[in-house]
């Protein structure tokens, strides 16, 4: 496969075959000359398109536009800041609070506020702004991998469960409300975006129906698929965990031409009719593929003209990488894509690259950026001096952490986003950022995030039930499983008894532990959990008396100091998770899972 491994977009965007892809590249081209000035235009027409909202009308901007006058009276806010705003607006209040534009919906973001999804407001202008960063996605990973319009993409995509705010307004995640949406349903065909998938396996809100007919039709066009993936690696792991246990009923399905009675959603059923047709030699292949212990390389076993696996492997979706190497024999794994619930922010101008390697250039017309400067280690100290100041777009200096700040067309101003970024170097004159971490993350499997303070509840609510046994957790860490598919919480406790002598806790007590655990996280990971099923059931690992002392030991030996030693609430580390390991003297998970509905807590 001949990729390009450097490349200039401004040098061969006129060498693209497609004046469409041309079109994409010069644009890219265009507003990353000077992003300074693109800026400075989008602010000015947030501010005035919003000056004279609710919350703007506070600061007294009296009609400015400027960036000086901005940055000196609108404060830096979080979600907590702007809660009470929106609640107003999800119960009914229509006057222009946030937005002079009317909130069409909220996109819920993956992170919580108290233990809920946080709301983010959108409106139907939004659209477009991310229709346009999609449409740049395809011309620029053209230019690395060639003829990717000879074939179709084997996406595994869902929806996920919405609700309504009191006053009707849908709320549901931001890829649900653009699989849902006419930009998607209703697209041009595009050769460069077809899909293996028909959109009512996409739309169909059953995932097990829906994940059966996408690696049905995946099957059948075998041959077709160029690519594989999913949004994230997790959820193509899934999607390979989910062959494993059904290949059987799959290739049934093939040989006989007709559906599992298990997919009973009309209309995926009329459509799989027009799909579905009789092949005994392609059901041999899959039984014969997938009888076999060894899946090493299974991904191009099965689909042979795979070029790539298209998934997000940055962040907390790193530790899947090995496991995705096996499975694929070691293809390209391509983060195209930098977005959130609060705004989608840029692409990867170089998509074959080693995720290690991964940086995104943030394309300067999707909102108004400023950056935090970031210090880890004043951070780990609780330094209680000044924030610094926030610096633009373009004036962020090579090698510099920054959190992300932004200000939306849809009424967020200077909303901390949470995320740490890495300037990496400069496409032209724009920046370009490798993701770090999200701020105060503890633990993740999928699209949860657990912090550190959530972990410490969880357990505190859990212990309780320790109380009637004389028994108390002495201390405790967590680790991130991903050995297994779906990859689960591990917590270790060493536990502590009034009575040496004592008998150990029955195991009953120790699983209901997990579940309590379970039932204090936030509703993110619950969702994952129940209707999902992209989190496992959590496990306590207990561990013998002194463990943790080992764990001080080990940490004073490599050169901590015995003063500022804190026990890590969550460990990566292979030697800490040797030590745990070889210390543990039960295991329990949780029996059962824990309560989640799509409506939100009032």
């Amino acid at each position: 496969m001949a990729i390009v491994s450097e490349f200039s977009l401004s040098s061969h965007y006129l060498g693209c075959d497609d004046e469409k892809n041309a079109k994409a590249i010069q644009f890219i081209e265009e507003m990353t000359q000077n992003p300074d000035s693109v800026q400075e235009r989008v602010l000015a027409e947030i501010l005035g398109q919003n000056g004279e909202t609710e919350y703007l009308k506070r600061f007294q901007l009296t009609g400015a536009k400027d960036r000086e006058t901005f940055k000196s009276k609108v404060p830096i806010v979080s979600y907590e800041d702007l809660q009470p705003y929106i609640q107003r607006i999800a119960n009914g209040d229509r006057s222009p609070i946030l937005c002079a534009h009317p909130i069409s919906e909220f996109l819920t973001s993956s992170g919580t506020s108290g233990g809920e999804r946080k709301l983010m407001p959108t409106i139907v202008q939004d659209h477009d702004r991310r229709q346009l960063l999609y449409s740049l996605l395809m011309p620029v990973m053209s230019l690395y991998v060639p003829n990717l319009d000879k074939g179709k993409a084997l996406n595994f995509l869902f929806i996920k469960a919405e609700t309504k705010t009191p006053s009707g307004l849908v709320a549901r995640p931001v890829l649900t409300s653009y699989y849902k949406s006419d930009h998607f349903k209703n697209r041009p065909y595009d050769p460069y975006n077809v899909y293996t998938s028909p959109n009512e396996a996409i739309l169909c809100p059953d995932s097990f129906q829906s994940m059966y007919t996408q690696m049905l039709c995946g099957l059948i066009m075998r041959h077709d698929v160029l690519r594989v993936g999913a949004v994230f690696a997790s959820g193509l792991l899934r999607a390979i965990r989910f062959l494993q246990l059904n290949w059987d009923q799959l290739a049934h399905d093939i040989a006989t031409g007709t559906l599992s009675p298990k997919i009973t959603d009309h209309s995926l059923k009329e459509c799989m009719s027009k799909i579905l047709k009789p092949d005994t030699e392609l059901a041999n292949f899959v039984r014969n593929e997938c009888v076999q212990e060894n899946w090493e390389r299974i991904i191009t076993r099965i689909w042979p003209n795979t070029k790539y696996l298209d998934v997000i492997v940055t962040g907390a979706m790193a530790q899947y990488i090995p496991t995705l190497d096996y499975y694929s024999g070691g293809l390209p794994l391509a983060c195209t894509m930098y977005a959130s619930s609060e705004c989608y922010f840029g692409l990867n101008l170089k998509p074959i690259c080693n995720p290690s390697d991964v940086s995104y250039t943030i394309m300067p017309n999707m909102g108004y950026f400023e950056f935090l400067p970031h210090n880890d280690s004043a951070s780990a100290r609780g330094s209680h001096s000044p924030e610094p100041r926030l610096v633009d777009l373009a004036q962020v200096e090579y090698g510099k952490l920054y959190e992300l700040v932004i200000t939306t067309y849809s009424g967020l101003c200077r909303y901390r986003v949470g995320d740490i970024l890495q300037v990496t170097g400069f496409h032209n004159k724009a920046p370009q950022f490798r993701f770090v971490r999200r701020k105060n993350v503890l633990l993740s499997i999928d699209s949860d995030k657990t912090d550190e303070a959530e972990l410490q509840r969880a357990v505190e609510s859990a212990s309780t039930l320790l109380k009637e046994f004389d028994t108390s957790v002495a201390e405790y860490t967590s680790f991130a499983d991903t050995g297994s598919i779906p990859g689960h919480y591990v917590i270790y406790w060493e536990l502590l008894m009034k009575e040496a002598s004592m008998a150990p806790l029955p195991e009953e007590v120790l699983n209901q532990c997990c579940l309590a655990m379970e039932e204090s996280l936030n509703s993110v990971y619950r969702q994952g959990r129940v209707a999902d099923r992209s989190i496992g059931p959590l496990e306590i690992r207990v561990v013998k008396s002194g463990t943790f002392e080992e764990l001080m030991d080990y940490a004073i030996s490599k050169g901590a100091s015995i003063n500022q030693y804190k026990v890590p609430r969550c460990v990566s580390f292979t030697p800490l998770t040797e030590i745990l390991n070889s210390r543990v003297v039960s295991v329990h998970f949780s029996p059962a899972e824990p309560h989640w509905t799509p409506e939100r807590r009032r």
